[in-house]
């Protein structure tokens, strides 16, 4: 499909999961194939105050095109202004965050806050649209609570004022991530809508894209919490839809995966940080390993790339599928 003129070849992207789709991940599932990612959402008046933190955030290798630079916000001048200034980092596109359920975004009026104000969502498009030259999306939920359903409204708004894709996860910001992602929904949006759409919401194999695909007619299926410790959910995905055999990981495969994931993560942001974010990666690595709980507890006192080798060792030792 293309949003704008920027060509997605693929059938399922990654997520931007806040603390979790940094540059290493990001680097990782595009690898494994995912057609397109999204960076970390970033605020829009941390870049009008000139915060070093969140200009970090928009960063892009090499490896992770084509790729979206989100960001957060309520205020349509400060969003086109946080837009013109990630445009120097390289981004294809500019998405907007009007989904993230945290109580720390929404209590301030962004995220998934703004669907209560689908007049503010349009004036949000219309000021970034108008203030940078490459596609802009956004991302939405399916309301903001269960007596609150206006994805296909925003959705449309968005539209109207020059948004070339929306993704919508399949869940209202008060149920954030529990339950089941509704795809009767996905599939409302879809039908409203003349750009393409990308449907989001417990996607953790292949299956679980096809039945998306074919249920709602999305133009896109993106891959959220599925792909942790699991990149290799977007080559089983591509190998359904392409006619090839897929072959799951083996428990080497994962732990070489896992180390290349974890040193790229401590050399982006240094050991002491990285190996403080590694502890939130190295647990979905070891799912369905003999073991496996009492990895996870030593997963979280890992503090060196060190602890890292000996954690793998140990797991070696003892492990099997």
């Amino acid at each position: 499909m293309k949003i704008g003129n920027v060509n997605i070849d693929g059938y399922a992207c990654l997520a931007p999961m806040a603390g979790v789709a940094d540059k290493a991940f990001r680097e990782l599932c595009m690898d494994f194939g995912s057609c397109y990612c999204v960076s970390e959402m970033v605020s829009s008046k941390g870049i009008s105050y000139n915060s070093a933190k969140s200009a970090k955030l928009m960063e892009l290798s090499e490896n992770e095109h084509p790729c979206a630079v989100q960001i957060f916000g309520n205020e349509p001048h400060t969003m086109a202004k946080a837009a013109r200034f990630a445009l120097q980092y390289k981004p294809e596109i500019i998405d907007i965050n009007m989904g993230c359920p945290a109580p720390k975004i929404s209590s301030n009026g962004a995220g998934a806050a703004l669907m209560k104000d689908p007049k503010l969502c349009g004036e949000i498009v219309r000021e970034v649209v108008n203030a940078v030259s490459i596609p802009v999306t956004v991302k939405i939920r399916k309301g903001f609570d269960d007596d609150n359903i206006n994805a296909v409204q925003v959705a449309a708004i968005c539209e109207e004022n020059g948004a070339k894709a929306v993704t919508i996860h399949g869940r209202t910001k008060t149920q954030y991530y529990s339950g089941v992602a509704d795809l009767d929904i996905i599939k409302d949006v879809k039908n409203a809508l003349s750009i393409p759409v990308i449907g989001n919401g417990d996607i953790v194999c292949a299956q679980d894209a096809k039945r998306m695909y074919e249920y709602t007619g999305c133009d896109l299926v993106m891959v959220g919490r599925g792909a942790l410790g699991n990149p290799w959910v977007f080559s089983e995905i591509n190998a359904l839809f392409n006619l090839d055999k897929f072959k799951k990981p083996t428990f080497d495969e994962k732990m070489m995966v896992m180390k290349r994931h974890i040193e790229s993560l401590a050399e982006n942001k240094g050991e002491y940080i990285g190996m403080k974010e590694a502890r939130a990666h190295i647990p979905h690595y070891f799912k369905d390993f003999k073991g496996a709980a009492k990895l996870r507890n030593d997963a979280c006192k890992v503090s060196t790339i060190d602890d890292l080798y000996k954690l793998i060792d140990k797991a070696r030792a003892t492990c099997f599928i």
